[in-house]
């Protein structure tokens, strides 16, 4: 490691990896200070997660949500090594990735997100359907297809977890499969969207209502085989046939960040000051689904994409302020608003005194995070995509 020239290594190219690392390389260094930047994640592209369920529904195309590392970092001064982190030596300051490469650091950024949290119930691990990656995404749609070339009459969706995601993903399909779907919602809770708004909760429910989506409150999972669901529902249970079952609820930490000689809270996430550091540890910073999280305000937070969005620009301006002797700010979140997708060309917001449904919330919904997409190139191109895409397909017609 050239010792002349700081070294951050920011594991994890999800929001907030790959937007502190985008913001460090626009912070004004001195010629002879600036840091190299190296953003290490083991797939080669970044997901635009909210976005995840359009490409379901084939609202959206792959590039669109998902580009590439390479593309997105071009001309930042970012390096992008892909790879999968096998260890972090934190006393020798050094990250261990397959296939035997080592790289140093001297400031360290952990954003590796979690993972579907699927329990010991009898069938999960076997049958059920992750939704939080490309790869999930891909894996549904080919499902999608072989049942609806198939002669059967119905297709039966069960989707486990009534949070934002079941609720979107259930919305989506339930608009993709119209009459040939039979879906329902299951949540072991009394209610769905239990922190959102009432306003969003609400026009959720008329929206899953009005496309016949069968919800199961207060009902657990006791077993999933090939092609049936067994729920629990008041000490009753009842087992059902089914096609595809979706697993949407639970994070869970990976073992590597477990294992880390690093302060965890009882849940296995990195305990961090008001700065995003880890506690005792300065020169190593968390954010995102794996750093317990919690602001200036002494405010909790949930691991979402706008939570890590606006860590990742506390996480860069501390860094760089270590380094040129300024202040740090300790993290201060701005509740922002909700927005839910609905199904195609329907949603629900409601923030900053707006309160919208319907076709202009999907509008708006798409317009503020197209204003959200990690470089304006990448906007650009999007943008000028959804402005022709109408227009080639009349010239089609």
């Amino acid at each position: 490691m050239n010792e002349n020239r700081l070294r951050i290594c920011i594991l994890g190219g999800g929001f907030g990896g790959l937007y502190t690392a985008l913001r460090l390389s626009q912070l004004p260094w001195e010629t002879n200070q600036a840091p190299e930047i190296i953003l290490i994640d083991q797939q080669d592209r970044f997901l635009f997660a909210p976005f995840l369920y359009e490409l379901v529904t084939g609202e959206m195309q792959t590039w669109e949500i998902a580009p590439p590392f390479e593309e997105l970092l071009a001309e930042t001064g970012v390096r992008f090594h892909q790879g999968q982190v096998t260890a972090i030596a934190i006393e020798e300051k050094q990250v261990h990735l397959e296939p035997s490469v080592s790289l140093g650091y001297d400031k360290l950024v952990i954003a590796m997100g979690g993972k579907t949290s699927l329990p010991t119930v009898p069938g999960v691990r076997d049958y059920a359907l992750p939704f939080r990656n490309l790869e999930d995404a891909y894996r549904l749609k080919e499902r999608l297809r072989l049942l609806e070339q198939s002669p059967a009459e119905k297709i039966r969706i069960a989707i486990v977890g009534g949070g934002y995601s079941g609720v979107e993903l259930a919305c989506k399909l339930g608009d993709r499969l119209g009459e040939r779907g039979r879906l329902r919602l299951i949540e072991r809770g009394d209610t769905i969207l239990k922190l959102s708004p009432e306003y969003n909760r609400k026009t959720a429910q008329d929206a899953l209502a009005d496309r016949g989506i069968w919800l199961d409150l207060e009902t657990d999972i006791t077993e999933i085989t090939s092609d049936s669901l067994s729920l629990r529902y008041k000490g009753q249970i009842d087992t059902i046939p089914v096609d595809i079952v979706l697993w949407t609820v639970g994070n869970d930490v990976s073992e590597l960040i477990r294992d880390l000689p690093l302060p965890h809270d009882k849940n296995g996430l990195l305990e961090t000051n008001h700065f995003l550091q880890v506690i005792d540890h300065p020169d190593v910073y968390a954010l995102g689904d794996v750093a317990a999280c919690e602001d200036a305000t002494g405010q909790h937070l949930p691991a979402t994409a706008q939570v890590a969005f606006q860590q990742s620009d506390y996480c860069a301006w501390n860094i760089w302020a270590g380094e040129t002797n300024r202040p740090p700010l300790p993290f201060r979140y701005q509740a922002l608003g909700e927005m839910l997708t609905l199904g195609i060309d329907n949603a629900t917001i409601n923030g900053l005194g707006i309160k919208l449904n319907g076709t202009p919330a999907a509008i708006a919904r798409r317009l503020i995070y197209l204003y959200r997409l990690p470089t304006w190139q990448h906007q650009l191109t999007v943008g000028f995509n959804w402005l022709t895409q109408p227009l080639l397909e009349l010239f089609k017609g």
